[in-house]
């Protein structure tokens, strides 16, 4: 399966996230759902932040232009949103996946199809 088709038919299939993407560590953008301009230095900054939560705490989460409200998160994962709009990312050994999800979706549905991907790609060693 290419890094597409993890997106188009894992991520955006599930009707649960409305944008997603597969990007490296080293903020490569490997796969992404259409009209989503997430860039490099979005990813990069995304990275940095799981390692520290206080970039995120301060300067919360941009992705594709918008600036979202770092909400929670853990070593591996990111949570933020703004207003109707959140986003849940999750850091695997290589890659980092980025979804983003609108209401009337509901975060722990976005979360489960985001981390069962990214547990998914862990297991593949990515």
């Amino acid at each position: 399966m290419s890094w597409q088709d993890y997106v188009d038919k894992q991520l955006m299939a599930s009707r649960c996230v409305t944008k997603a993407a597969i990007a490296g560590h080293d903020g490569n953008v490997w796969a992404k759902s259409d009209n989503f301009e997430i860039s490099k230095d979005e990813v990069t900054k995304i990275v940095a932040g799981f390692e520290n939560e206080s970039l995120l705490t301060s300067g919360g989460v941009t992705i594709a232009g918008n600036r979202y409200i770092y909400l929670s998160g853990t070593e591996n994962i990111i949570r933020a949103k703004l207003n109707r709009v959140g986003v849940h990312c999750m850091k695997t050994k290589q890659a980092v996946v980025i979804a983003l999800y609108e209401e009337p979706i509901q975060p722990q549905q976005a979360a489960s199809v985001v981390e069962k991907l990214g547990e998914y790609l862990i297991t593949c060693g990515y």
